[in-house]
């Protein structure tokens, strides 16, 4: 049976009908929405001319690295404009104003004077939890962050939109539908030509199935599925009016992604080094030689290669018992919901498969005294995630004392660890043989070998302080103040 041209050029037509009426009618919703948000923004500027700032940061109670950059961030403005109003945007509903500013200054030593920071709670961050999207999750996350980025805008319209989570996708809406100046602190690309060759090599990760890695075509399907996003990542990414980024190998990546050198400016982020350069190391009463872990229990930590890492150690020590009865692994990070929760839960049931867990501790959401405790008594601190934009908790562990062994990537390969003899400041690895390798090295180590590579790694981590932190801030946004 033929198929008739008439009918087949009515599809057509009724085709161009309805794309026409989606594309008019999304035209005019966006039209509506900048009416609004413009009329809001107008009432508020003819009530006061006080400039406002909008810092927009969902898991502002994390209590992670990420955090404590948006605190010195928020002390800095607080300091030097005091004529400013600044806003937090946040999807933490479950926690009052005074309980995120009291584990603020608990977890990270940080003081905010509460009477200039006001809250905006949100109630649509479920949409940016990497759960609700089993496939093309990156995709599902920057939608999510959209519409939580709608409705920060209707609730309040800020002069300065500053961004310290990554959450690119929400820079037009405030450039263009808020009239807003746009500031981003970027720690991780959302994607990188790195993700793009592990992908292309079909290695498993966390973010590359087994089955995806095995596949050829679902390898191409995916690389081209990357590539497409990246090309609006980078679009969106250039509605920056100022970009910082937190490290040499971030840099790199944005800068080839977003293609706006003369706007991207490397930060680093701020780390407590002062105090923890004071921290004296305590002996251990119980003879043991602990391994400390610093870090929130999020998969692209990596914790299972740390566990597996302690196995390997064991089959080096085979011929030394004694030695390895004394060693000690303690986990120290924050959960930030159910999901995290249930991770550790499978941690320790793998330490336990590893017949680690006598050897092994967690603790959650430790108190910043705990932390302390912890930097006293440990030897070695461990960081295993692969291409971490920075790796703040590295540099806090080397202020802190402890001969530190990360990841061979990213930040520490890139800013912060020096291998080379004579200027050693630590250690870097790859996989779990290599770090079990570099752990014997340290415990095998005479006291005089470690103690360089301690006094070099201390010496090396002030270019990382606080201070250095809040003077770049406030030099690289002051022109959106203006």
């Amino acid at each position: 049976m033929l198929f008739c041209p008439c009918k087949l050029l009515s599809l057509v037509y009724i085709g161009i009908f309805i794309g026409s009426f989606l594309i008019f009618g999304l035209i005019f919703i966006v039209i509506i929405l900048k009416q609004i948000i413009s009329k809001s923004k107008n009432k508020r500027l003819a009530e006061s001319s006080q400039q406002c700032v909008g810092i927009f940061h969902l898991y502002c109670n994390a209590g992670g690295g990420g955090e404590r950059v948006l605190w010195c961030a928020i002390r800095a403005l607080q300091n030097k404009y005091e004529g400013a109003r600044i806003l937090l945007y946040t999807g933490d509903t479950d926690v009052t104003p005074k309980q995120i500013l009291s584990k603020c200054r608990n977890n990270f030593n940080i003081i905010i004077d509460p009477d200039r920071l006001e809250f905006i709670f949100l109630n649509q961050r479920k949409w940016v939890e990497a759960e609700k999207y089993p496939v093309f999750t990156l995709l599902g996350q920057s939608i999510g962050s959209m519409i939580v980025g709608f409705e920060a805008l209707l609730k309040f319209q800020p002069d300065i939109f500053m961004d310290t989570m990554g959450y690119a996708f929400t820079y037009p809406i405030f450039k263009y539908l808020g009239g807003s100046k746009i500031a981003c602190y970027t720690h991780y690309p959302t994607i990188s030509t790195d993700m793009l060759r592990r992908v292309a090599s079909r290695k498993t990760a966390f973010n590359n199935k087994g089955h995806v890695a095995k596949n050829p075509f679902f390898t191409w399907a995916k690389l081209s599925y990357y590539r497409i996003y990246a090309s609006f990542y980078g679009m969106v990414g250039r509605c920056s009016n100022t970009v910082m980024v937190n490290s040499t190998w971030t840099e790199n990546h944005v800068n080839h992604i977003w293609n706006i050198p003369l706007r991207t400016h490397r930060v680093y982020p701020p780390c407590e080094v002062n105090h923890l350069k004071d921290i004296q190391h305590v002996p251990n009463s119980d003879g043991n030689i602990y391994i400390l872990s610093v870090g929130q229990y999020r998969p692209e930590k990596d914790h299972p290669l740390i566990l597996q890492s302690l196995y390997e150690l064991r089959t080096y020590l085979q011929t030394d018992e004694a030695l390895w009865d004394r060693v000690r692994l303690i986990f120290v990070g924050s959960c930030r919901n159910d999901e995290d929760s249930e991770r550790v839960k499978n941690l320790r049931d793998f330490s336990k498969h590893l017949a680690l867990d006598d050897h092994v501790e967690f603790k959650v959401n430790a108190s910043y005294q705990e932390l302390i405790q912890c930097y006293q008594k440990s030897l070695v601190g461990i960081h295993a995630m692969w291409n971490e934009h920075f790796g703040i908790s590295v540099v806090e562990l080397m202020a802190a004392g402890l001969i530190m062994i990360a990841n061979r990537s990213g930040g520490p390969k890139t800013d912060i660890i020096e291998t080379s003899e004579g200027s050693q400041t630590g250690f870097l690895a790859e996989d779990p043989e290599d770090y079990a390798r570099c752990l014997a090295t340290v415990l095998y180590n005479t006291n005089e070998q470690n103690e360089k590579i301690r006094k070099a790694a201390r010496a090396s981590v002030d270019r990382f302080s606080e201070k250095e932190f809040e003077d770049d801030f406030l030099r690289i946004v002051a022109p959106l103040f203006d």
